[in-house]
């Protein structure tokens, strides 16, 4: 029997869904389906049951798969197993699409508009005013959406294809289906479209006519990728850096970018997750620079030359403590318990720097040292560069006078640290400087802290910052420090120890503070120190999310060479100590092991001990005892500490200027992310647990941008489920209640979300 091939023919026009299968569309809609060079299915423009049958009957033949049909067909393989079930189910009638637009009468009446408009003057919010008015918040969003003239594109708030977001029955839609009397049509925006051109003020930067920087000039369209960064806006305002860095440098030399579009560029790569310079590579500089309102957004040749014209001015220490002002005049709440910890920052390049200990690394290697200030609520609030392993307590003491200028003159906030700062006579410094204390209680050297007995605790509860009940087993006693060192030696502390015992745990935590019970009870004491992880937090976060660990530049600067460190010699001549004690103790273990045989000779043997057998057993532990003290008047002789010209002239230090002001944005960048995830509390379900994670899609999420008068509308597209979309629409609705403008320009922001597809 013969079997001829299947004929693979196609017309030339086709396009191919599976070998010898393939699909001609006609410019009216209608299309024919070729089946091995026979035409066998077909349909009419507008004939969508017809379309249909052919995608189902493909895959019942097997000519094609599920996934081969769909792709063909524009649409998602679900969609060709709904046609499938349907057909199967009411036959060729099923497939037949129900009729679009709003199935009764709008329930947007002249009347209803009017109350809408009545009640936004009045100042209501949209949920409100829905709820007085019975229709859904897109429909309160539409009436109050003001009229805008029509231009090419497409419309606001629709795909390319003019579909609507929304197919809400019972309310105003955005497309012109669901358009209800009285409200007025959506503009017609451009996809995309070309910013406005700005090659004259490029070549007036060129030469440094321009001024300090280019105004910023945004060009209405739709689909503007990136505009979900808008929303970081007023939050950064809040943060203080735009004003605290105009305060500190004043300006940048004249250029196309001034020093506010640098600083909002930086915070935006860092929330994009590209903080470093390099970052800008990975970021399109394009649809960057629509979100700003330029052409393009700078690359990192650019960004590196404007960060080496900041750190060359030699401010950053300022631009930090600005930055702590204005944090503490805008929440003086956060600051009654500030936590202070040391952060070693590795360095992995070939530079010779300094070695300590890395804590995270279990091991030393070259680092940099930072001393970290945190609010209550574990926000960064300040940075400072330490002196190479330096001991946390002197990194405290030597910020004691920063952390007075402020707070102010009157406040008396609690310093939290952990162990690393237990130093009684830092005790006395911080109660002196006028600030209380929050710490762990260490051990002394070579003693253990005797055990609170059993009776001694009780069961006290204290409620945290997030509304949760916490209770703890513990003891409220007081304690007396005697100072050791410093000029504070003799001087006796008296100190409240809060202990803690776990359940299943027989080891006591002990907590010293200087606040009294009245103000300060010994639950509230246990939670406070255990909050010292929030400062930790802010380090993982900020290593994993905002490079805060990066090598910002590879730019060094000679170490001081009067600083004092350890000798190299001192180690040496601790071991030469070392050896001749081991010495010494050898040959007197041999002195008498000779003693012990001739005291107990073998029996039936004399023995005879004289003065000279003795002296000359005993000769090799005076010649040890000797060297033994010439070791030790050598090690004594040493110095302890030695200039570090003397150790290691070419040692260096990495750039701190850079690195405080990168610190300086990325904050700002966490602060801003923070405020945005807080204010979802209350307004989103899942806010405990995704809040961070949904504000991180909001600020990829895309939009529309247009212009109204002196307000700047961005309308972000829907995100990806409808209770994130209706979250990022509860979070607009709280931005727009205290308005903010856009830098540089007199734009008022005005923030709205899209409905998302197939919700109401």
């Amino acid at each position: 029997m013969l079997t001829q091939v299947p004929l693979p023919l196609l017309p030339h026009d086709a396009a191919e869904i599976a070998p010898g299968v393939g699909v001609v569309t006609g410019p009216d809609g209608g299309g024919v389906v070729w089946v091995h060079g026979l035409a066998t299915f077909a349909w009419d423009a507008g004939d969508a049951a017809a379309r249909r049958l052919a995608a189902v009957q493909l895959v019942q033949l097997n000519a094609a798969t599920q996934v081969q049909v769909a792709q063909a067909f524009g649409v998602i393989p679900v969609s060709v197993w709904r046609w499938a079930k349907a057909l199967a189910g009411g036959g060729v009638a099923g497939l037949v699409p129900e009729a679009k637009g709003p199935q009764r009468a709008s329930k947007l009446t002249p009347e209803v508009i009017a109350q809408i408009r009545e009640l936004d003057r009045h100042g209501a919010g949209k949920a409100a005013i829905a709820a007085a008015t019975g229709v859904s918040e897109s429909s309160v969003r539409n009436v109050l959406r003001p009229a805008r003239p029509a231009a090419d594109g497409v419309l606001a708030g629709q795909d390319p294809a003019g579909t609507s977001g929304s197919t809400d029955t019972g309310s105003a839609g955005t497309g012109p289906a669901g358009t209800d009397a009285g409200v007025a049509e959506p503009e017609v925006l451009p996809v995309l479209p070309d910013p406005v051109p700005r090659d004259a003020e490029r070549a007036l930067a060129r030469f440094g006519l321009l001024g300090e920087g280019a105004v910023p000039a945004f060009t209405p369209g739709a689909r503007y990728p990136l505009a979900g960064l808008l929303l970081a806006l007023p939050p950064l305002a809040r943060s203080g850096l735009l004003d605290c860095a105009r305060q500190v440098y004043g300006r940048l030399r004249n250029g196309f970018y001034g020093l506010e579009m640098m600083l909002i560029v930086l915070v935006f790569m860092a929330l994009l997750r590209e903080a470093r310079a390099e970052g800008a590579t990975r970021i399109p500089p394009a649809a960057l620079g629509r979100v700003l309102g330029l052409d393009r957004a700078p690359e990192v040749k650019t960004i590196r030359r404007k960060l080496a014209e900041l750190a060359a001015a030699g401010k950053a220490a300022e631009l930090q403590l600005a930055l702590a002002r204005h944090h503490a005049a805008a929440s003086p709440g956060t600051l009654g318990f500030l936590y202070v910890d040391g952060h070693t920052r590795a360095y992995f390049g070939k530079r010779d720097i300094q070695k300590m200990h890395l804590a995270r690394l279990k091991f030393p290697g070259p680092a940099t040292e930072e001393t970290w200030v945190t609010g209550s609520a574990g926000d960064p609030l300040l940075v400072v560069m330490a002196q190479p392993s330096s001991s946390l307590a002197a990194q405290i003491r030597d910020l004691l006078p920063a952390l007075r200028d402020i707070t102010g003159p009157a406040a008396r906030p609690v310093l939290c640290f952990d162990r690393g700062g237990w130093s009684p006579a830092l005790f006395a410094d911080i109660t002196d400087a006028g600030f209380d204390l929050l710490t762990y209680r260490k051990n002394d050297t070579g003693a253990d802290i005797p055990d609170l007995p059993g009776d001694a605790f009780t069961t006290a509860a204290w409620t945290g910052d997030d509304g949760r009940e916490h209770a703890y087993d513990l003891a409220d006693t007081t304690i007396s420090l005697t100072v050791s060192e410093g000029e504070h030696k003799g001087r006796v502390l008296e100190l409240r120890q809060v202990t803690r015992r776990k359940p299943g745990d027989t080891r006591q935590v002990r907590i010293l503070t200087t606040r009294e019970p009245g103000e300060l009870p010994a639950a509230a004491v246990i939670y406070r120190m255990t909050s010292r992880w929030r400062e930790e937090n802010y380090f993982r976060y900020g290593r994993a999310h905002f490079a805060l660990d990066a090598l910002d530049t590879y730019a060094t600067t000679p170490e001081d060479p009067a600083r004092m460190v350890p000798n190299p010699a001192k180690k040496t001549a601790a071991a030469a100590v070392s050896t001749a004690k081991k010495d010494l103790a050898q040959a007197q273990a041999a002195r008498h092991r000779q003693l012990d045989a001739l005291r107990q000779p073998a029996p039936g043997t004399a023995v005879v001990i004289t003065n000279q057998a003795l002296a000359r057993l005993g000769a090799p532990v005076d010649a040890a005892r000797r060297d033994l003290a010439a070791a030790q008047a050598a090690a004594r002789a040493v110095p302890a500490k030695i200039p570090l010209a003397e150790h290691n002239p070419d040692m260096v230090q990495l750039d701190t200027e850079t690195k405080l002001i990168t610190h300086a944005i990325r904050m700002a960048a966490c602060n801003t992310e923070t405020i945005l995830a807080r204010t979802l509390n209350g307004r989103y379900a899942r806010a405990g647990d995704e809040a961070y994670a949904l504000i991180r899609e909001a600020l990829h999420a895309s939009g529309d941008i247009t212009i109204h008068g002196s307000t700047l509308h961005i309308r972000l597209d829907p995100l990806s489920a409808p209770r994130r979309t209706r979250a990022l629409a509860a979070l607009c609705e709280q931005l727009n209640t205290a308005p903010a403008t856009y830098p540089g320009t007199t734009l008022t922001l005005h923030y709205d979300v899209k409905e998302h597809p197939g919700t109401t």
